[in-house]
């Protein structure tokens, strides 16, 4: 210990007397390690932090999809008890709905807290435990004789109650339903969510009937698997029940295409993610890209290591004739190293943290609709081992090299050799070799950087169907207000009037599905002169909109009419985009054909075709769209469009107060230009784009000052070679052509390496991202031009200093 701390002091004098290069080495490890924690925390988050619950590893989530569509959560009661009843894998199946609920009662502010309700098998096969009080379990779950009860989560003790155990018993208004707190559950759990916790817990018994409707689909269900048994069994044996409910339902409802629908199962110890199948991949990629950045500065700092080494090397050929061990020299050489590295993650734990939160604040800036999230991203024990681990290999891997030229070092040649001028070809080859690797690893992020690049211009030029720029969207939300039925859409009529109004408005309308908002409904359909084939998918989607929709979004009306005010009250119209014109009629008309829907025997006659338009993914394929009528259903649609001839988002405050005017009980929810929701959906390309670009351009000029810091100490080594090739007749342009002939043939050895490696890394994001121009060659082209670009800019300025020398100069230090 006592020579260590030698070492350690000694390295600190050192660092200290180098102010240049211990700035330069320390700032180039704290954005390698900063930007690696970043990502690694968002994707331990995501995707590696597990449930606080018993044996997490052992909890499954059910999960279904329709073909072509993502897969999600959401089942019927009946299919719930069937696989519960039936299974012989499970240990326990649970069932929650998850629902914010609003909240008030005495000491209490109204409020809206995020909450579930749950079976009362929940909180028991999770195996958890109550801080106070019990849990919900199942003699509270039964309907007609349930008394209302809930569970508050500790978080929510704390805040709301100060941990006061007079909580139990005490009466909370939910819903305007009178709840008692039987209990709190315990510290470290809020819920199965990944990223969004739960405050409240109510017995399913207490849901409204929808909810707990026989054929609906609202129930996530998980199971934990019985000892022994894997998942694959698991998988094939639910997948035989499910398809029995399945027929089920197709018969009752009349909907044949629920039977294309496909069991699926995922581990679920990690809770269940809004997030996590859209962000994986694209969290995964940064982690890589975040890996060949930590690579880079990790060869830039052995290199400037090497050359201090190399400075140093008759210092430590004297150390060694003196008696000092070899293994003593290895260790202090490390222990600078390591040094830098500990430095370096310290300020880059603070810059992770604040990178981290700027990234999380992205990512929900993308989220378009379900109930709120809070994802927190948390420095905890397996973040900080993480950045532990990843300092101490890019210490070891910093100064190994240079530490390693100890053990080799001979004591009398390293002495009688310190004059002479040049170095030795082994000494020459590895540090050539490190500013190799430098540019290889360099054009693999600049290829990276072009791809994402590409791949988010393609998507933003992207023909949607609509014309984005000057739309606002304004969701309103009527529930509890009064208005319902046919007073609500007189009201929206008065009120689509006084938007008009509005100076800068040009043109006001509803609809029940935004552009892009991940909305919409489908069910399956008859046309008029089209026979269906046996086992063809007869759904299509479905959108209530108000006269004027098509002139507000900018979607081309291709044939017949819009709706009309006075279409209220007569036969039932619709409007049909494109696609779907095309899919039932071919070359003809539509116009006057009729659409029937599944258990509604009332047709709706075709008076009009529209053009195609993107609604669910702006990757997706144009589905059969059908436009109804919202003024002709019987609860209109409350989305409301305006198209304006100013800035969109300057109208918002007119829009609310039109709607406090007119409608003082219904409250406006979210608003929100529609160039801003088209924006939300590209957020994961945006981002990949943008830190990619980041990362690529500081790889690249890490690269380059490892390159100039090469050729300086090499050129500083061979300035009396300078000047004896000078003093027989060089040129200032010979010296220049040598140096930059030098750098070019170490960028060009990166570049033979580095292509190949960014052609397979291409491929390997191509396999992962929907739609990425895996066969385009212009992004590697960008990154080897743009490392040739950035090495020539670097090798130029030593290259010049070299062509100034003067030869006497020079010669005088022979």
């Amino acid at each position: 210990m006592e020579t260590l701390w030698q070492d350690i002091r000694y390295s600190l004098r050192r660092l200290r007397r180098s102010p240049g290069f211990t700035s330069v080495a320390v700032l180039s490890l704290a954005l390698g390690i900063g930007a690696n924690t970043a990502i690694f925390s968002l994707v331990y988050a995501l995707m590696l932090r597990t449930l606080p619950v018993r044996d997490p590893g052992e909890l499954v989530e059910l999960l279904h999809r329709y073909p072509g569509e993502p897969h999600f959560n959401g089942f019927s009661w009946q299919a719930c008890q069937l696989m519960r009843e039936n299974n012989h894998v499970f240990a326990g199946l649970i069932a929650t709905v998850y629902q914010p609920f609003h909240v008030r009662g005495e000491g209490l502010e109204p409020q809206t807290v995020s909450g579930a309700y749950v079976d009362g098998s929940f909180f028991p096969v999770l195996g958890l435990k109550s801080a106070i009080g019990r849990l919900i379990g199942q003699e509270d779950d039964r309907v007609g004789d349930s008394s209302a009860v809930a569970v508050v989560s500790w978080s929510y003790w704390k805040s709301q109650f100060n941990l006061d155990p007079a909580i139990l018993g005490k009466q909370i208004l939910v819903e305007n339903v009178p709840v008692t707190v039987i209990g709190v559950a315990q510290r470290k759990f809020s819920g199965l969510q990944a990223e969004a916790s739960q405050d409240f817990w109510l017995p399913l018994a207490l849901a409204p009937p929808a909810l707990r409707s026989s054929h609906g689909g609202s129930l996530w269900l998980v199971g934990r698997l019985r000892p022994g048994v894997s998942m694959e069994q698991a998988r094939a044996e639910m997948a035989v029940l499910y398809e029995s409910t399945l027929d089920e339902q197709a018969r009752i409802t009349n909907n044949p295409f629920l039977r294309k629908m496909k069991f699926e199962m995922e581990p679920a110890g990690a809770g269940l993610s809004q997030l996590r199948e859209e962000w994986a991949e694209p969290l995964l990629l940064l982690m890589a890209v975040t890996g060949l950045l930590l690579l880079i500065a990790c060869t830039n700092i052995a290199s400037l290591l090497l050359a201090r080494g190399a400075a140093r090397e008759s210092e430590m050929a004297l150390r060694i004739s003196l008696g000092s061990g070899r293994f003593r020299l290895v260790r202090a050489g490390l222990t600078e190293s390591l040094l830098l590295s500990v430095t370096g993650s310290v300020l880059g734990v603070l810059l992770a943290y604040f990178g981290a939160g700027v990234l999380v604040r992205i990512i929900l800036a993308a989220k378009r609709i379900g109930p709120p999230i809070e994802f927190q991203v948390r420095a905890d024990a397996s973040v900080l081992f993480f950045t532990a681990v990843v300092a101490l290999l890019t210490g070891v891997l910093c100064g190994l090299f240079p530490a390693l030229r100890a053990l080799r070092s001979v004591p009398s040649s390293s002495l009688r050799n310190t004059a002479r001028s040049g170095e030795t070809r082994h000494r020459r080859l590895l540090g050539k070799g490190l500013v190799v690797a430098q540019v290889a690893l360099s054009v693999v992020l600049l290829s990276a950087a072009g791809l994402f690049a590409g791949h988010l211009s393609n998507l933003e030029h992207l023909d949607l169907g609509f014309e984005r720029d000057h739309v606002l969207l304004v969701v309103l939300d009527p529930a509890g207000s009064g208005y319902e039925g046919a007073r609500l859409s007189r009201a929206y009529q008065d009120l689509l009037e006084r938007l008009e109004a509005i100076p800068g408005v040009r043109s006001a309308t509803i609809c029940a599905a935004t552009p892009l908002s991940g909305a919409g409904a489908n069910r399956g359909a008859t046309v008029e002169g089209y026979q269906a084939k046996p086992g063809e998918i007869r759904n299509i989607t479905e959108n209530w909109v108000a006269p004027k929709y098509f002139e507000t979004l900018g979607t081309p009306l291709l044939a017949g009419r819009d709706f009309k005010p006075d279409d209220q009250g007569h036969a039932r119209v619709a409007i049909v985009n494109q696609t779907m014109a095309h899919y039932y009629f071919g070359n003809g008309s539509p116009i006057g054909k009729h659409v029937t829907f599944d258990g509604d025997n009332r047709p709706y006659e075709i008076v009009g075709v529209a053009g195609d338009a993107k609604y669910y993914e702006i990757r997706e394929a144009t589905w059969r769209t059908i436009y109804l009528d919202t003024f002709q259903e019987t609860e209109p649609a409350s989305h409301f469009a305006l198209r304006t001839n100013v800035d969109p988002a300057t109208v918002g405050p007119d829009v609310r107060r039109v709607v406090h005017d007119l409608l003082k009980t219904v409250s406006v929810g979210r608003i929100i230009t529609l160039d801003d929701q088209v924006d939300a959906t590209i957020v994961p390309e945006r981002l990949m784009a943008t830190l990619s670009g980041w990362f690529g351009a500081l790889g690249s000029t890490l690269a380059a000052i490892g390159l100039y810091g090469l050729l300086a100490y090499a050129l500083a080594r061979r300035i009396n070679e300078i000047g004896i090739r000078m003093a027989l007749g060089a040129t200032h342009s010979d010296v220049t052509r040598m140096v930059l002939r030098d750098a070019l043939t170490m960028v060009g050895t990166g570049l033979v390496i580095g292509v190949p490696l960014a052609l397979w890394g291409k491929r390997l994001a191509a396999s992962l991202i929907q739609d990425l121009p895996s066969r385009c060659a212009i992004p590697i082209a960008f990154g080897a031009l743009g490392m040739i670009a950035v090495a020539s800019l670097a090798a130029y300025l030593p290259a010049r200093r070299a062509a100034r020398v003067d030869p006497m100069e020079a010669l005088r230090h022979e």
